[in-house]
C-alpha cells in the first residue's frame, strides 16, 4: 500500500496511527491510540474480540474514545455506545481567502490556554492539552484575544486532515473560517501532501462552506464513541 493510497482514509485514525504518526501512537498490532492529552482517537486492526480486548487495555475505566470506521460498530460486553454518528469526509484543497487588514498567525504551546477557551466556547470537537502537537494551527486575534483558529490533526500517509475550524460566536460572518482553511491547505499542499477533513452529516452549512470553497465529499463515515464500563 503507498502512501498516496486513498483507501487509508477509509480507516484514517487506523492509517494515521501506523504510518507518518505511528511513533504517538499507543498500542500495538491489534488496536492503538493517541495519547489522552492528545485526543481520544482510536482504532483497531479488524472487529474482532481480541482486538476490542486490546482496546480495552488501552483505556482507563469510564474512558471514552471516538472512532472513525466505514461501517456501524457493534459493542461488545465490557463498552457502551456514547455516540454513533454518520460523517462525511471530505477532501480537496480549499480555496485561497484573503482577507484585509487581518493577519493569520502560527499558534504555539504559549497559546495552549487561549486554544482551550476558544474551544470550550465553540465546540468544534474533541481537542486535548496536546493536540497541538498534531501539526500547524494558525489563528486570528483582535485585541489580543483568540478569536478564530483551525489547524492539522490526523495524519495518514500522504494525507492530512484538517480540523478545529473555530470562530468566535462574535466574529462570525466575517470570512474567518475560509481563510484559515485556505492558509492551512496551502501549507499542507506546499508539503505535497493532500487536504482532508471530517464533518458530521448533518452540518449541513459546514458541508456547503467546504463545497463552495472546492472540496467534495469522497465517502460517509461511522463516528462511534465507545465508553469503557467498570
Amino acid at each position: 500500500m503507498s502512501a498516496s493510497d486513498v483507501t487509508l482514509l477509509d480507516r484514517p485514525i487506523w492509517s494515521a496511527l501506523t504510518t507518518r504518526q505511528s511513533g504517538l501512537a499507543l498500542g500495538g498490532a491489534q488496536a492503538r491510540r493517541f495519547p489522552a492529552e492528545i485526543g481520544p482517537f482510536a482504532d483497531m486492526a479488524d472487529m474482532s474480540d481480541a482486538s476490542f480486548t486490546a482496546l480495552g487495555e488501552l483505556m482507563a475505566p469510564s474512558e471514552y474514545v471516538v472512532l472513525f470506521t466505514p461501517d456501524k460498530i457493534s459493542a461488545p460486553a465490557g463498552f457502551k455506545v456514547l455516540l454513533a454518528k454518520s460523517g462525511e469526509q471530505m477532501i480537496g484543497t480549499p480555496s485561497e481567502s484573503r482577507l484585509s487588514g487581518v493577519e493569520i498567525v502560527t499558534l504555539s504551546a504559549d497559546d495552549v490556554p487561549a486554544m482551550m477557551a476558544l474551544v470550550e466556547l465553540t465546540k468544534p470537537g474533541p481537542f486535548g492539552t496536546r493536540t497541538h502537537e498534531l501539526g500547524t494551527f494558525l489563528g486570528i486575534r483582535n485585541g489580543g484575544e483568540l478569536v478564530a483558529m483551525t489547524g492539522e490533526r490526523m495524519k495518514p500517509g500522504n494525507y492530512t486532515e484538517m480540523t478545529a475550524v473555530c470562530v468566535h460566536p462574535s466574529y462570525r460572518g466575517r470570512g474567518y473560517a475560509q481563510a484559515l482553511l485556505g492558509a492551512v491547505a496551502r501549507q499542507i499542499v506546499a508539503r505535497g501532501e493532500i487536504p482532508f477533513l471530517h464533518v458530521f452529516s448533518d452540518n449541513t452549512s459546514a458541508i456547503a462552506l467546504y463545497k463552495r470553497q472546492g472540496m467534495e465529499i469522497r465517502r460517509s463515515l461511522e463516528v462511534t464513541v465507545l465508553q469503557k464500563q467498570g
